[in-house]
């Protein structure tokens, strides 16, 4: 039986649209469903005949329908093709992931491109919806997004206590610096270390001392706020940079946390260890010439607390050139 030309490629491109390896879906402007091709048939268990002549959103009700609406609407008014990348919606219909390859992965990661159709008379009646499934390439640039994270962050935090470490804290105190010189905001640089922590190492071992130096970052990551930036800056000294902060509100933080040093007890094996710190608050002030200078005043009232007993915190107090400088700039 010979038939006519245009049927045998009407039925050719059917064959195509349902051996397709996406998801193939045309729709009138009513939203209602003229082709639900194989894949669609397979992920969303609703056959052809169940759907076609039907409202989409009506038979699939967990889709996006204000946004997807309106990205069909753009594209009819537009009359060129767009897109939706799963970077931006990971999908559009909620298909389960099946694929061995990228197991732990519930959800089929799509793009969609729509593209109108425009009918003979030149007007766009109909839109269709591609959908293809790329969750192999987002499984493959999520690792590898958590695998650079995961590097930036070994990369920039000191691995016993988990704070930064000192060449990434350096960096922040140096925006810090020069955030305060252009804005003229208060911030304050607190310095700190573990009083007679050679002591701790000589009676207790490496070990208990290094148990000492984590519990120490422990309590100050709970006593910090979260704009606050701790680091560990050498062996048992710490440093804390507090935006916004003026020396006399500085001396808050400082004091509730040497005291919940003081009255913490770092356990190792069957022994009770105690351990105070001392520390050296310094506020920025326009005088400073760059953020080492800064650096060298919280270290030099750090000092300043060490020689007047330790278990202290000491504010520090511009020399007469500083203050004369002061005056100057005033």
């Amino acid at each position: 039986m010979n038939y006519p030309e245009s049927l045998s490629d009407f039925h050719l491109t059917v064959q195509l649209i349902d051996n397709i390896d996406a998801g193939v879906v045309m729709l009138d402007r009513e939203y209602r469903v003229m082709t639900w091709n194989t894949f669609m048939q397979a992920y969303s268990g609703i056959s052809a005949d169940q759907i076609m002549g039907e409202s989409l959103f009506e038979a699939m009700p967990d889709l996006p329908q204000e946004w997807l609406q309106n990205k069909i609407q753009s594209t009819f008014k537009l009359g060129t093709r767009s897109f939706s990348c799963w970077e931006d919606r990971p999908y559009i219909f909620n298909f389960t992931n099946f694929s061995p390859v990228t197991g732990g992965m519930e959800a089929m990661y799509q793009n969609m491109t729509l593209t109108p159709l425009k009918a003979l008379d030149g007007e766009y009646r109909h839109m269709c919806l591609t959908i293809t499934d790329v969750s192999d390439i987002a499984k493959s640039k999520t690792h590898l997004r958590e695998s650079n994270a995961q590097l930036t962050h070994l990369s920039i935090t000191d691995k016993l206590t988990q704070l930064y470490n000192r060449g990434y804290w350096d960096s922040c105190l140096a925006n810090e610096f020069d955030r305060c010189r252009h804005t003229q905001s208060a911030a304050s640089l607190v310095m700190f270390d573990i009083d007679h922590f050679k002591k701790v190492n000589d009676t207790f071992g490496h070990i208990a001392g290094d148990a000492v130096i984590k519990s120490i970052s422990s309590l100050l990551k709970k006593a910090k706020r979260q704009s606050d930036i701790a680091g560990r800056y050498g062996g048992e000294e710490f440093g804390v940079i507090l935006p916004g902060t003026t020396a006399d509100l500085a001396q808050y933080f400082t004091d509730r946390l040497r005291k919940r040093i003081e009255e913490s007890l770092v356990k190792v094996d069957v022994r009770d260890i105690r351990v105070t710190i001392s520390l050296g608050v310094c506020e920025w002030a326009p005088w400073m010439s760059s953020y080492e200078q800064w650096l060298e005043c919280a270290d030099s009232a750090l000092y300043q607390s060490k020689r007047q007993g330790r278990n202290r915190c000491t504010l520090y107090q511009p020399t007469t050139e500083q203050c004369a400088a002061i005056r100057e700039m005033s």
